[in-house]
Parts: C-alpha cells; structure tokens; sequence
C-alpha cells in the first residue's frame, strides 16, 4: 500500500485550443448535413443561449459551447466587414 503522506501527482491533459472560425465551421456543416438552415439555427443559439439550437451531429453542439455566443458574433460580424464592406 502507498505511503498517503506522499505528494500525489497528476497530469492535466491540456485539449487543443480551437478557434472560433473552426467552431462556426464545423457547427455549419454539422448542421447542414442534418437538413437544418444553419443561418437561424446560429443565429437561434446566438441570440438564446440555448444549446439545442444546434444538433449533437459532428459533436457540434459541445463545440459551439465551447465559445462565448460574442465570440461567434464577433467573428461573423468580422467576416462580413472584411469581405462585404472593405
């Protein structure tokens, strides 16, 4: 039997950081190959908080709440400016 006066170690398994672009991407195609409009299903999630927007397809949804909802606006929002408006 161990000693209990020992220091005990563990090891955090750090996941990879994902980007917010990366989220919005997969959580579009999760969402598009279940038949879903992915705009207002975002856009539903966005505006709510509600995770059930978004399909558990692809593991999307466990993504999508892995962002901040301002983050996900603030990127799209960034897409549109540079793409649309610039």
């Amino acid at each position: 039997m161990k000693d209990l006066s020992d220091t005990q170690y563990f090891k955090i398994v750090q996941e990879p950081e994902i980007k917010v672009d990366e989220v919005l991407n997969l959580v579009y195609e999760a969402l598009t190959e279940k038949g879903y409009d992915p705009v207002s299903q975002i856009v539903g999630y966005i505006m709510s908080g509600d995770p059930t927007y978004i399909t558990s397809h692809n593991n999307a949804r466990s993504l999508v709440m892995k962002v901040e909802r301002d983050e996900l606006l603030e990127e799209a929002l960034k897409y549109y400016i540079e793409n649309k408006l610039r």
